[in-house]
């Protein structure tokens, strides 16, 4: 299994190109189970999430063109994707255990074909993530909802029909699921308390380019007048908000200035003004925003994860390695999932000061951390441990990086093409 293994204490200073946002992606390949047209998505990034949902897509009937990247574009693929026929409305467990967004197959399929066979997705290291709201929205729609054998039973044979759904807490995965179902839907329907993140809003985007009649793109009240057919486009996945937060983080830990090319500065607006407010400067420039340490010291501040656009909770395990080295005392809240702070402990071993209460985590910033061995539990956990271990003193080795390969592209060589001693040891 491999490891990466840094040697802290080096300033970050250079350009890092921000690549295709990962939440954006997997929604936007999913829609290309609404028609038997081609999707062409540019900016695609090159993940590990990305090709566990190529694999379930093409068991589904989808054929896929992955091409280079587009002239004069040095980020992402551009990849064809095409459900001329569907070959199964199934999506087994074996694939669909990977990864929780391939529930995102659900609404399409039910839309589409008026069946659709999903395996349960199970539990999660972050915690308990339902697919109830998915289900009730899709019975709302005129679904059949059955579970058998820890599969989802979903038919519709005659078709769905527009309805008004009110999510009783905010979802992103039921608000995506539930809009791309919408679509081809008979009649109106309307998304009452709508996920209104960006990853969100770009797959309503890419719909309306398919022919889909959608309003309150953004907002948290979307409707959608459902068509007969939805045909082929083109569409650019958005700039990914998370990997810009995170090296955002990586400079300020390392009193480091980077350029960060591609990002979205009004996508990361609430956590650029909780770092301005710890003593990082953020700038944003035309076609991206730069980043640095303020002044000689970090400053604690208290953060709450909220949904968009509030504090995002991806960017909870970064922000508290970040804390680590501040001055003062930081409060970190977590409102979105239970058991995300499995880095807790491994950042502890690094010599961290954090005690945690309920959902909250009490951070009192030391003056060094200590390279030590530290283990990844999930994808965010993991970069936040990489974040750590760039200010660390000493020699920090992270194992189970094959989280940090779901949803970072190249992170090895963009952190050491900016002057991070970081090098992957790769398994025999």
């Amino acid at each position: 299994m491999d490891r990466i293994r840094i040697r802290g204490g080096r300033p970050l200073e250079g350009t890092i190109a921000i690549g295709g946002a990962k939440n954006a992606a997997l929604p936007l390949m999913t829609a290309s189970l609404l028609t038997e047209e081609t999707l062409t998505l540019t900016n695609l990034p090159r993940l590990a999430d990305i090709t566990t949902l190529q694999h379930l897509l093409v068991q589904h009937g989808v054929s896929m063109t992955i091409a280079g990247s587009e002239a004069g574009e040095e980020r992402g693929h551009v990849v064809d994707l095409t459900a001329r026929r569907i070959a199964s409305t199934t999506a087994p467990y074996d694939l669909v255990r990977k990864m929780r967004a391939s529930i995102l197959v659900l609404g399409p399929l039910v839309a589409r074909c008026g069946h659709a066979r999903v395996s349960l997705p199970g539990g999660c290291a972050i915690g308990t993530r339902p697919v109830d709201l998915h289900l009730k929205g899709l019975e709302k729609l005129g679904a059949t909802i059955e579970l058998k054998t820890g599969y989802i039973e979903a038919s519709a044979p005659k078709g769905l029909r527009g309805a008004e759904i009110v999510f009783p807490v905010v979802s992103v995965g039921a608000t995506e699921n539930l809009l791309m179902a919408a679509t081809l839907a008979e009649g109106e329907t309307t998304l009452v308390n709508a996920a209104r993140e960006p990853e969100v809003a770009d797959l309503a985007n890419c719909l309306v380019a398919m022919g889909a009649d959608i309003e309150g793109i953004g907002t948290d009240r979307i409707r959608v007048r459902g068509v007969k057919r939805l045909h082929g486009a083109r569409h650019r996945v958005i700039p990914d908000r998370i990997e810009t937060g995170t090296y955002l983080m990586a400079a300020a830990i390392t009193g480091g200035s980077i350029r960060l090319e591609g990002a979205d500065y009004g996508s990361i607006e609430a956590v650029a003004k909780v770092l301005e407010g710890a003593g990082v400067e953020i700038t944003a420039f035309e076609g991206g925003v730069h980043v640095r340490r303020a002044n000689g010291q970090l400053t604690g501040v208290d953060v709450m994860t909220e949904p968009f656009p509030g504090f995002p909770t991806d960017m909870q395990a970064q922000m508290m390695a970040l804390m680590t080295m501040a001055e003062g005392a930081a409060m970190i809240t977590e409102t979105i999932f239970e058991n995300r702070f499995m880095h807790v402990p491994e950042l502890c071993r690094m010599g961290a000061n954090i005690n945690v209460h309920g959902s909250s985590a009490m951070v009192r910033g030391v003056s060094r951390l200590a390279g030590a061995p530290v283990m990844a539990t999930d994808l965010r956990a993991s970069v936040s441990l990489v974040v750590a271990g760039l200010a660390a003193e000493g020699e920090t080795i992270v194992n189970r990086v094959y989280h940090l390969d779901r949803g970072y592209e190249h992170l090895e060589e963009k952190l050491a093409a900016c002057g991070a001693d970081i090098e992957r040891l790769v398994a025999d």
